[in-house]
């Protein structure tokens, strides 16, 4: 579990589930009522999604390997599909509503271990 945070140290992701197995990654939050016990899901690798077979929408980071942002989405509903940002390596799922909106492409974040 990791914790998200800005360079100033606002929080972004309290708690941040790692999908980074082939099984975890495919399945990511498909079928889902809610975040399984986190506030986020972060896939790496991956630099596009899709929302198919899901039951909520979603607010959506795209993040290079050093955590710079290099997309934001913000409510990203079901049965749609991300372009492909090739920049970004890693992918962070939070449900929709609740990533702060003035986060700035190019903006780096820090990731700390939490457990």
């Amino acid at each position: 579990m990791y914790t998200l945070k800005t360079q100033n140290g606002e929080v972004i992701c309290p708690k941040v589930a790692i999908a980074d197995s082939m099984i975890s990654r495919m399945k990511g939050l498909m079928f889902s009522e809610s975040l399984p016990d986190c506030d986020g899901l972060l896939i790496t690798p991956c630099n596009s999604i899709h929302t198919f077979f899901m039951l909520y929408s979603l607010d959506v980071l795209f993040l290079d390997r050093d955590f710079k942002i290099v997309k934001a989405v913000y409510d990203l509903r079901p049965w749609r599909m991300s372009w492909i940002y090739f920049k970004a390596h890693q992918v962070l799922e939070m449900k929709a509503g609740t990533m702060k909106k003035e986060l700035k492409t190019g903006e780096k974040l820090e990731a700390l271990c939490i457990s």
